[in-house]
């Protein structure tokens, strides 16, 4: 008997995925200086605002999303 499994998302699944579901309200900044971890900086509306740093982008996307969400 065959078990079901979802599939693991790729990267550029993840990443189309976390930036359809950020509100269009909110201000987001990414950047990365000189090869190093990608910075992600979000803000609320309500002026609540995170920042994450990592070394691939859709990971600091994530997990700045969901501290804000």
């Amino acid at each position: 008997m065959g078990h079901n499994y979802a599939k693991p998302l790729t990267v550029e699944a993840r990443m189309e995925r976390i930036l359809s579901r950020l509100p269009s309200d909110w201000g987001v900044r990414m950047e990365r200086l000189d090869g190093a971890d990608w910075h992600v900086w979000m803000k609320r509306p309500d002026g609540m605002e995170q920042q994450i740093a990592a070394p691939v982008l859709v990971d600091a996307l994530e997990e700045v999303w969901r501290a804000l969400r």
